[in-house]
């Protein structure tokens, strides 16, 4: 199975979240890291983010 990488647009729609927010979180540990695709662009792995905000769901129902 081939490796679907999202740049920063889809990332934004799928987590629901602001440029500055994915980059925050990204810095403290919080969000998967970005992966270069060349000299000025950068993706994340889409299971990645897929398994964060599955990650982010689970906690939700575990504070209930």
């Amino acid at each position: 199975m081939a490796a679907i990488v999202l740049r920063l647009p889809q990332v934004k729609a799928k987590a629901g979240l602001s440029r500055s927010a994915i980059y925050s979180l990204e810095k403290t540990g919080d969000f998967p890291a970005r992966i270069p695709l060349g000299a000025r662009s950068v993706g994340w792995l889409e299971s990645e983010v897929q398994a964060w905000i599955e990650s982010r769901v689970a906690a939700r129902k575990g504070a209930k």
